[in-house]
């Protein structure tokens, strides 16, 4: 092999294992430093978007399940099994719901959903951390299932116990007091009233008061505007949370002013009602008694901001006692939000007045 073939083949050898050149090096981590700047951004966006998506449904959810929990109060609002509460004796004034003593409870039977309209923080004493400028609704019925049935929630001793009879004697439905057609108690021996065949005890059923309201927080100084319920328990009122993110609760309650059964105007308050009053005819207590149906407006919120959003908008939950859109605005703006609403028909009050 001549010198120049020496000479070409070494200079090959040199130029396969020369490896790269600074410039070379550098060009290549500028393109490796741009696809991974690309990559982080592409993950941070999708990241970003995920998280939106979850705090979407996650809002979506809450404020669906916020409606069917109110939903579901009202629907069963006013049952007292056989028992008809338009018998009962109306009290002269709006009946206290903080109420822990038998006397105190039953007073409040024939009114069976009651609210109040925009409350200030310390409307109701039982209440804590209430959310100023929202609703609150108190609901009175029993448990649909009796106590000792397969899958019944058990009774607490000491907790309020209902009965009804279903025996026409003259020392039960027979009697013309009202007072013996029913027990309400925490007293287990008063438990005497019978079926049909008067002879067989009645089925006894647990009595439900629940409180709906707003709370600033849904533990203590977390900020998260949270809807609650208080529940009548044995001899006290005990509250727990049940959806994180709801703002604002407004109500519009149904009346039905001719006795058929359906809704015929919607007020905010029926307390202020065509200026009713202890002497009007109906009294403004009278007018819940009216009451058929109900609108339910919940605000939800999101439980995180969204970085860089600003919500500036106005949200109206119905209408105010005066008849002006119930604008709600000036929120805090970092919260992405949503209005849900649902007109729920009172089944037990409109059944009876239409039957």
């Amino acid at each position: 092999m001549s010198n120049r073939a020496y000479a070409i083949q070494g200079s090959a050898k040199r130029a396969a294992h020369r490896g790269m050149s600074l410039v070379e090096l550098l060009v290549a981590i500028a393109i490796g430093a741009l696809i991974v700047a690309a990559m982080a951004v592409l993950f941070a966006n999708n990241s970003r978007s995920r998280s939106e998506t979850e705090r979407a449904s996650r809002q979506m959810e809450n404020g669906r399940y916020a409606l069917e929990v109110l939903r579901n109060e009202l629907l069963h609002a006013g049952y007292y099994g056989e028992l008809d509460p338009a018998g009962l004796v109306l009290p002269t004034t709006k009946p206290d719901p903080c109420a822990t003593d038998i006397a105190g409870i039953q007073a409040g039977m024939p009114v069976y959903v009651q609210g109040y309209d925009d409350v200030a923080a310390t409307t109701l004493t039982c209440l804590n951390d209430v959310k100023a400028g929202t609703d609150v609704v108190v609901i009175r019925r029993v448990s649909g299932c009796v106590v000792g049935a397969a899958g019944c929630t058990g009774v607490a001793a000491g907790a309020p116990v209902f009965q009804t009879s279903a025996c026409g004697n003259a020392t039960e439905l027979g009697s013309a007091d009202i007072a013996n057609h029913y027990r309400l108690d925490t007293d287990a021996t008063v438990f005497t009233l019978t079926l049909r065949n008067c002879t067989t005890v009645a089925p006894r059923r647990r009595y439900v008061l629940r409180i709906y309201y707003v709370a600033n927080n849904d533990r203590a100084g977390d900020g998260v505007p949270t809807l609650k319920f208080t529940e009548l328990g044995a001899g006290a009122l005990s509250a727990s949370s049940l959806v994180q993110g709801v703002e604002n609760l407004q109500l519009e309650y149904g009346l039905d002013t001719d006795g058929n059964g359906d809704a015929d105007v919607y007020t905010a308050n029926p307390d202020l009602y065509l200026g009713c009053s202890a002497t009007t005819t109906p009294t403004c207590v009278g007018r819940w008694t009216s009451v058929v149906s109900a609108k339910v407006f919940v605000l939800t919120r999101s439980i995180d901001t969204s970085p860089g959003y600003v919500d500036a908008k106005t949200y109206v939950l119905g209408r105010k006692a005066n008849g002006d859109p119930n604008e709600f605005s000036g929120l805090d703006p970092g919260y992405k939000r949503r209005v849900f609403q649902e007109v729920v028909r009172l089944q037990n009050p409109s059944g009876r007045r239409g039957s």
